[in-house]
């Protein structure tokens, strides 16, 4: 029903992907693979929405209606089986900046803060900016095949200055959907130590291959008290722009000290952001479906050819987001000569590893959310040029 192998021009739309591209990459003529949002239209009944309220000549001061709410209690009930309390939900200006204002009213400077690289970078920024310590519970990797240190993570929540645990689920950019038996295993360490769980949640509706997705705060009452859940339409729906976003805390406490600090800012809404998700919501789950076959076959597509061509390339297999984890560590090429080799000589844009924590220099992320063709150019690319460098 939906052509998701049209190419679409995003020049002189100010679109991060496209116009930073000399900067990031110092090279303008560049298949973009990076920034996470994806190169195909919205839904058209969220562009018909919009284009409704847009007609309405008066743009002034708005509001989170029940609607809204309801529309998100709908919908993480039909998704994941989750049945949420609308009075726990807590609309948000954006995912990192939620988690930024959670950890200045949950934490205290000096405070010990867990994460799990290689991890997306702004992890790194709303702990460190924020005068907080990050405390890293670096993730393992069987040929791609990614786990978590359990031992460690136990050995970090005990450390009495451990406050809180910042978890990214799905995983950005390994991909792991983790399983009940290892959020269960998690969330009962952070229970026993009082470390509080800030879930981050947003790329949960873009599961692969059948697989549905299983939030942290559904896996016990004594979890979901300890969990505030952050989750937003942009990165299912391909609406960053309007920088809307949510959290789900049981925990009225935890609730109203991020309440508090929200407000203590005075942020307001855009008018666009809410009414996008909610038409996102209501009326656009057949092309999420669709959308996730689509991304499925991408990945199969990545992994096929990089497996019959350069399988020195160790390419992870995510089971979910449209994120695709690539560490090219056996071709014993160098950080700075992959970067060139990358950037100017296949012409492909992906974010660098080393951005993910420290020890993956040789790895890059690839984004897969465009067009099959031009997935394989840029994959294609990528092999011609450097599977004559095999050692």
């Amino acid at each position: 029903m939906y052509d998701f192998d049209k190419i679409i021009d995003r020049s002189n739309t100010d679109a991060v992907k496209i116009e930073a591209c000399s900067e990031m990459f110092d090279n303008a003529d560049i298949i973009p693979m990076w920034v996470a949002d994806m190169d195909f239209a919205v839904p058209n009944p969220i562009t018909l929405t919009l284009r409704e309220r847009v007609e309405h000549p008066i743009y002034g001061y708005t509001m989170r209606t029940t609607r809204f709410m309801q529309s998100i209690k709908r919908w993480q009930k039909k998704r994941n089986d989750w049945d949420v309390d609308a009075r726990s939900i807590v609309w948000c200006p954006g995912v990192v900046t939620a988690l930024s204002l959670t950890i200045q009213a949950l934490t205290e400077k000096g405070d010990g803060i867990i994460i799990q690289p290689p991890v997306y970078p702004p992890f790194f920024d709303v702990i460190r900016k924020n005068g907080r310590i990050i405390e890293e519970n670096r993730l393992k990797s069987d040929d791609g095949k990614w786990s978590i240190d359990f031992d460690e993570f136990e050995q970090l929540c005990q450390k009495s200055t451990t406050k809180a645990f910042l978890l990214c689920h799905p995983h950005n950019p390994v991909g792991r959907e983790w399983t009940t038996d290892e959020l269960k295993k998690m969330g009962d360490i952070c229970v026993r130590n009082n470390v509080i769980i800030l879930s981050d949640e947003i790329h949960s509706d873009l599961m692969l291959n059948g697989r549905r997705h299983h939030p942290m705060a559904t896996i016990s009452d004594e979890i979901a008290n300890q969990t505030i859940t952050y989750m937003a339409g942009s990165k299912t729906f391909n609406i960053a722009g309007f920088a809307t976003s949510y959290l789900i805390a049981k925990n009225n406490d935890l609730r109203q000290k991020y309440v508090d600090a929200q407000e203590a800012l005075h942020l307001q809404s855009n008018l666009m952001g809410p009414i996008a998700l909610q038409a996102a919501y209501e009326n656009c789950e057949p092309w999420l479906n669709e959308l996730q076959t689509y991304l499925s076959e991408n990945v199969e597509y990545v992994i096929d050819a990089f497996k019959q061509e350069l399988p020195e390339v160790i390419v992870t297999n995510p089971e979910a987001t449209y994120l695709i984890w690539l560490d090219f560590s056996a071709l014993g090429i160098s950080h700075e000569d992959l970067r060139y080799l990358l950037y100017r000589k296949a012409r492909v844009g992906m974010n660098d590893g080393k951005t993910f924590g420290e020890g993956f220099s040789a790895c890059f992320r690839l984004n897969i959310a465009s067009p099959m063709s031009v997935v394989e150019e840029a994959v294609q690319n990528i092999i011609k040029t450097l599977a004559p460098l095999r050692k």
